[in-house]
């Protein structure tokens, strides 16, 4: 009862002062409690791996068999056009030392017909091989590192000795084709490989400095073998004449007129 009799009278003294038109000298005015951030204290390591080492990992849940269907691999086997093509595939890594692939760019006929033609007079042939069909055949040979070669339109410039230069001169004329690699004599070489081999010396020039060398070599064991034994016979025959009384007395008056 008096909590109401105060209230009651402290509102009426507030009616008051506000119809008098002046406030008091000192007013309280109530500030709100700062709240208090507790962070939460970390935890010591030993404890963090503790809890890490014996928190409770549930099992895998066991599927039930034949909830799911089984994922079955379906292999597509290969009709007799692609096992012929493979077949001739074989044929030309076996019988062509230098096996060229190169990407073709959108060309006229005529251009690959002149291609054709500067081809041939090497006798470098052009092949054309499906993708599907080189990487199917690469894959299950010794010639598997060439499968990533073969990525767009790409065809072969086959030939059965390794005539790197005039690949690369017809390849000069014809700016739609761009060599990526080749095979030559069972080596994989990259297009700058290619061009190194291409400045190297042919094999007959090779062979024939070889055979020069060797022949020098054995024509100046042969005169060194044979030089001391003539010197010294030489030698021999000289003590000998020296020795007789004849060349004795023919070896005196040659000193005399040498004096």
């Amino acid at each position: 009862m008096t909590y109401f009799l105060l209230k009651m009278s402290a509102t009426l003294c507030l009616k008051l002062q506000r119809n008098q038109g002046w406030l008091p000298l000192i007013q309280s005015v109530r500030h709100g409690s700062k709240a208090v951030t507790r962070h939460k204290k970390p935890l010591h390591f030993l404890k963090q791996k503790l809890i890490a080492v014996t928190r409770y990992i549930p099992p895998a849940r066991t599927i039930p068999p034949g909830v799911y269907t089984s994922e079955k691999k379906h292999v597509q086997e290969d009709n007799e056009f692609i096992l012929l093509l493979k077949k001739k595939l074989e044929e030309v890594f076996e019988e062509c030392k230098m096996i060229g692939v190169v990407q073709t760019n959108p060309c006229g006929v005529d251009d690959m017909l002149m291609l054709r033609h500067r081809l041939g007079k090497h006798d470098i042939k052009i092949k054309f091989f499906p993708n599907q069909v080189m990487l199917s055949f690469l894959s299950n040979s010794v010639y598997s590192n060439m499968a990533p070669l073969f990525i767009g339109p790409t065809v072969l410039f086959v030939s059965k000795e390794p005539k790197v230069k005039e690949m690369l001169s017809a390849l000069r004329v014809s700016p739609q084709m761009t060599l990526l690699g080749a095979c030559i004599d069972n080596t994989l070489l990259s297009a700058q490989g290619v061009v190194r081999y291409s400045k190297l010396p042919s094999l007959t020039v090779v062979q024939g400095e070889l055979v020069s060398g060797l022949t020098m070599l054995t024509s100046r064991t042969a005169f060194m073998l044979q030089h001391h034994p003539a010197h010294l016979s030489a030698l021999l025959q000289q003590y000998i004449k020296q020795q007789s009384p004849d060349g004795g007395a023919e070896a005196t008056p040659k000193g005399e007129e040498a004096s």
